[in-house]
């Protein structure tokens, strides 16, 4: 059977997840690793979906364990970096589609300007 590349980056996450709840030695329950998984999911719904469009190479195991290794490898002050920058790139991203938007309405009012003076 052919694993999906979106199943292939949860199972990523699910490792990740664990050696990272190990380093700062949290006691999840299944309930909490499932909820976990869940907003990961939920955050990256659109990314994973076009993964199965798509055929990727398997994710090498040197690459996942890279990944670990950078987890144990975090500093108290990485880890609270990184606990900060989380919900600042919610915010970032919110901004960032409001302004995509904004570009959006102002190309399309350019172009209907374009099109009314070339009617004319």
């Amino acid at each position: 059977m052919k694993i999906t590349s979106k199943k292939q980056l949860l199972t990523a996450f699910d490792r990740l997840f664990d050696r990272a709840s190990n380093k700062l030695a949290l006691d999840c329950t299944e309930e909490d690793r499932a909820e976990a998984r869940r907003s990961f999911v939920n955050r990256f719904e659109y990314a994973l979906e076009a993964l199965d469009e798509i055929d990727l190479p398997a994710i090498p195991e040197s690459a996942i364990r890279g990944m670990e290794e950078s987890i144990d490898d975090l500093s108290p002050a990485q880890v609270a970096g990184y606990l900060a920058t989380g919900p600042l790139v919610l915010q970032v991203q919110k901004l960032i589609k409001t302004l995509v938007a904004r570009a959006a309405d102002r190309l399309a009012d350019m172009n209907l300007r374009a099109s009314l003076i070339d009617s004319m």
